[in-house]
């Protein structure tokens, strides 16, 4: 009642939030969640809706928060900590080594062009040297916010995609060694060469020193953690800012030990679990307010009155975006590369959000940047973050892939390991009211492909193995695994049924299928019903992450043995995105039933090029070489998800790729179609997920690549 009559008597309201702060906090929460999620219906980056929302209650606004309240101030700090940590963890090193030669060739080009296209931007408006030197090195790095459209677009193996994401590890590293430098001369006082000498000589020990010393601890940690998820998040965290406190130590700021560490533990968290909570919690919470921050420090008054702000923000964006065109002209010269994958690379390394904007607040705190650059970066990334990825999807559809990506996968029973050649099917049961459907659908399979099931019950262990809890569980286990047997017997497919005593379910379900060299796990849909099952996922996702072999999961609606139209939906013109065409294959001889092969391409797209999709996947759906020729299917659309949602309500089941969530270094989602399928369409649905390291074929241990977009 007292905030409520502070509000009545019209006491300012930056007074009256400052005196609770967990008001503004829950405001900031509020925008958290729904301003990204308003920009993206309106076809703009999320991040770019939190900095303008940052406006909007700013100073410049509404006025309700300041940029140096404590609370933003902290909880920015850790946001900017983070979006440098998390850029160093989303590194990919594994496509930086398969192009490192002509990774580091364009690396040099689109950071060298740009320090010196940034530079003399500096020094024309009248800007130091040091000051203008570290306006150019924000031009260097750059975000791979498109990223999620490459990968959509089945190109992510191009050659020249791989180099501009092998590239970034240069840029970005180089980004943050000039920052220091350019920041840690401003703290000694002034340039000489003596003072550089020194902190560049601090600095190369301290970066050795985390590198290697936290590349270390870290697999060493995570090898006698186990399974301890938990212990494994707080030891990425701890490392975090044991760097940070380390890099201030030497006088250098802390962003540069955060992304140090990043770098460190990249291979030691590697893709799972642990690594997707890590970017979660910052991607959420702490990058977000991050940007909100960035908005606080706008001062749209003195940015409209000032004509020296409007020269320097143009010739910002002109300058950068002429000089990463001037860079990916250079190395087309260098490599020969097309057209097409020149302009690729060009959009790739436009947007300029993590890295740059980190390093522009870091600038501005130390003195380094006026107010006026600030603002120009500010609208240097809005304006990048937009027409970079418009530009990708525009240019990169029809890029050829990688010639490993082109030959299409063979067919099962050409690479049945010659040890064992039964086709072996895992089924978890835990749900007696969806367990008989599991069964007729691994029973359909594994009847087509002669093999066998596993009906697989996991009772949770305890401290004491005779504890009254595990009896039952047991108990239950049991008699589960009894009707399974014998609906499989009614089915006439062989049955081993399997009970495991394991720590957690996921776990159980992934070593019993490993150790029975299983080819498919069928689960039945697990939904996000609770708080942890939103948070860290769910027991599917945990199966998912870990399964050595492919994992079909699915909501069946009625018997499998009615499915009599199946539709596959396919985003990637590429071969290995046609695994869920083998599984509706092996289902649909067993049922005899109609496969349509369907995508869905831009409606925009000229009747030329929709006659070349057709023609395309046609040719790849042959290679298969499949019994029955499924029908191909192309549909000009403006919206994928509402065309495969029309096109659905004609067929029995819907098979879907599980294709991963991954988050920009920006720190925020970006949606997936897959997700919104799932969430409404009525009938059948089969989501067909690729092992996460070996990347498996569906039906045999051929080697094919995958990814995802977080929900």
């Amino acid at each position: 009642m007292e905030l409520i009559s502070q509000v009545l008597v019209l006491e300012p309201t930056s007074q009256v939030l400052g005196k609770e702060p967990i008001v503004p906090f829950a405001i900031l929460l509020v925008v958290i969640l729904v301003i990204p999620i308003m920009f993206e219906r309106l076809r703009l980056p999320g991040l770019v809706g939190l900095v303008f929302s940052g406006l909007v209650l700013g100073p410049s606004g509404w006025n309700l928060f300041q940029s140096d309240s404590p609370m933003i101030n902290l909880l920015s700090d850790i946001g900017l900590i983070y979006l440098l940590f998390v850029t160093g963890l989303e590194i990919d090193l594994e496509k930086f080594r398969r192009q490192k030669s002509r990774a580091l060739g364009f690396a040099s080009l689109t950071f060298s062009v740009p320090l010196v296209m940034g530079t003399l931007v500096g020094l024309i408006l009248g800007y130091s040297w040091n000051t203008s030197i570290l306006i150019g090195s924000l031009f260097t790095s750059y975000t791979l916010l498109a990223y999620p459209i490459i990968s959509r677009l089945g190109v992510v193996n191009n050659e020249a995609v791989t180099v501009t994401i092998g590239a970034k590890i240069f840029t970005d590293i180089g980004a943050v060694l000039i920052l220091a430098v350019c920041v840690g001369m401003t703290h000694a006082g002034g340039f000489s060469f003596a003072k550089l000498l020194t902190l560049s000589g601090w600095l190369i020990i301290y970066s050795v020193a985390v590198v290697t010393g936290f590349d270390w601890a870290g697999k060493e940690f995570f090898k006698r953690s186990g399974d301890d998820e938990g212990n494994k998040f707080l030891f990425v965290l701890l490392a975090v800012f044991l760097a940070a406190v380390g890099a201030q130590l030497i006088g250098v700021e802390k962003i540069v030990g955060a992304f140090l560490a990043g770098l460190a533990v990249n291979e030691a968290v590697g893709e799972g679990p642990v690594k997707e909570k890590v970017v979660f919690i910052g991607s959420v919470l702490f990058i977000p307010i991050f940007f909100v921050d960035l908005g606080l420090m706008i001062n749209l008054p003195a940015f409209v009155n000032y004509l020296d702000t409007l020269k320097l923000t143009l010739l910002m964006i002109i300058g950068l975006i002429v000089s990463k065109l001037i860079a990916a002209l250079l190395t087309k010269l260098v490599y020969r590369y097309k057209w097409q994958e020149t302009l690729t690379m060009w959009s790739l390394s436009l947007p300029q959000v993590g890295t740059t904007l980190a390093a522009t607040l870091v600038g501005y705190r130390a003195g380094l940047l006026s107010l006026e650059v600030l603002h120009s970066v500010i609208i240097l990334m809005v304006v990048t973050s937009t027409l970079g990825p418009l530009i990708t999807g525009k240019i990169a559809v029809g890029l050829n892939s990688s010639p490993a990506e082109e030959p299409a996968p063979p067919l099962p029973e050409q690479n049945v390991p010659e040890t064992d050649n039964t086709f072996t099917i895992v089924v978890p049961v835990y749900n007696p009211h969806t367990e008989q459907h599991l069964i007729e659908m691994a029973a359909l399979l594994a009847r087509q492909s002669q093999g066998k099931i596993i009906p697989l019950a996991i009772a949770t262990a305890t401290a004491h193995m005779d504890a009254p809890q595990l009896e039952a569980s047991l108990q239950r286990s049991e008699q589960l695994l009894s009707k399974a047997t014998a609906h499989s017997r009614v089915l006439g497919v062989p049955a081993e049924p399997m009970l495991r005593i394991d720590d957690a379910f996921a776990q159980g379900i992934s070593r019993a299928a490993r150790e029975q060299k299983a080819n498919l796990i069928v689960t039945g849909w697990g939904k996000r019903t609770g708080l942890r099952a939103r948070l860290f996922g769910n027991v599917i996702d945990g199966v998912l992450w870990a399964s050595h072999c492919p994992v079909a999961v699915t909501r069946l609606v009625e018997s499998p043995k009615k499915i009599q139209r199946i539709l596959v939906p396919v985003e990637n013109l590429t071969a290995p995105t046609l695994q869920p065409v083998q599984f509706a294959q092996m289902l649909a001889e067993a049922n005899q039933s109609h496969i349509t092969v369907l995508n869905v391409c831009d409606r925009r797209t000229s009747s030329s090029k929709i006659a070349w999709r057709r023609s395309h996947l046609s040719l790849m759906v042959s290679q298969l070489a499949l019994a029955n020729t499924p029908e191909i299917q192309i549909i000009a659309h403006e919206n994928v998800a509402q065309a495969i949602l029309q096109a659905a309500r004609l067929y029995d089941l819907v098979v879907l790729p599980f294709i991963r969530n991954r988050t920009s270094p920006g720190g925020l989602a970006i949606s997936d179609v897959t997700t919104q399928l799932a969430r409404q369409l009525t009938c059948s649905i089969v989501m067909l997920g690729e092992p996460q390291r070996t990347q498996t074929n569906i039906i045999n241990s051929n080697t094919v690549t995958s990814i995802k977009s977080p929900v």
